[in-house]
């Protein structure tokens, strides 16, 4: 009998059975974190783009969440500025992948398989991956809170045939759904999944305090960040190794992460 999605719910909201490593992209030529598993050899990586004015160190422990889980997470801190360039962004995220997938992380040596990479993102990080991936080989795509870029992540969006999943808060005063992750999902070519977290804002993804708050509407909310650490672990894992085990999550409501009801931006088969 496969699990029901409450338990793989509950399962992935729980740190999953890797040590986990933290070390410095600036290392190997992008300042950013990343985030791994102590070994592991052909492991999939995600690059993950930060909101706007966001440090990636309010990522921090879905980073660590996801590489518990033996996902490479790697976050570049560029672009951080008031004006930033979504296109020099997207350019990063996928510089980053690459740098993960040919460098050998931590002490024993950690590798990523290059053809089990992912692209992610919250607010305009979010839809900086959009754009990153109509240049980068990856297989899959999230996003939370995406945000509009420059070009349009919507026409990029109409170009790309990888999974994606994108969750938006209903409470987003910043990136509104119906013209940022809701317009996405619609416009992606592939196979999409557009969920609304209840009870959240902007930024409910987000951790720790920061002097963006005074300007941007929204505070860190704990269930918000149960659930997107639960979700992308579950979605990365699905199409980024294969396993159908975390499958019935994907196509199952749970509370306060439903999924969108209008059959333009449904999951399909992937």
């Amino acid at each position: 009998m496969a699990p029901k999605p409450k338990h793989l719910l509950e399962e992935l909201s729980h740190p999953g059975p890797h040590e986990v490593l933290r070390g410095n992209l600036g290392l190997v030529g992008v300042p950013g974190v990343v985030y791994t598993p102590r070994a592991g050899l052909g492991l999939p990586a995600i690059a993950f783009g930060h909101g706007w004015l966001q440090p990636p160190t309010r990522y921090r422990e879905l980073l660590r969440h996801l590489a518990s889980w033996g996902i490479v997470a790697a976050a570049p801190a560029t672009q951080r500025g008031p004006l930033p360039s979504h296109r020099l962004f997207a350019t990063d995220l996928g510089t980053t992948l690459e740098l993960v997938t040919k460098v050998r992380l931590g002490p024993d040596g950690i590798s990523v398989d290059p053809a089990k990479l992912g692209l992610a993102g919250h607010s305009t990080g979010g839809g900086a991956a959009v754009l990153s991936a109509a240049e980068a080989d990856v297989k899959a795509v999230a996003t939370v809170n995406a945000a509009q870029t420059i070009p349009p992540a919507t026409e990029v969006a109409r170009r790309l045939t990888v999974p994606s999943l994108h969750l938006a808060a209903d409470g987003d005063l910043v990136a509104p759904p119906v013209g940022h992750a809701e317009a996405i999902a619609k416009a992606w070519e592939g196979p999409a999944q557009l969920r609304y977290l209840g009870k959240s804002s902007h930024l409910g993804i987000t951790e720790g305090r920061h002097w963006s708050g005074l300007l941007l509407h929204g505070k860190p909310h704990r269930g918000t960040q149960r659930l997107v650490r639960a979700l992308l672990a579950a979605f990365f894992l699905t199409h980024l190794t294969g396993t159908d085990k975390y499958r019935p999550l994907l196509e199952a409501d749970v509370k306060n992460a439903t999924i969108a009801t209008d059959d333009s931006v449904e999951l399909a088969d992937a």
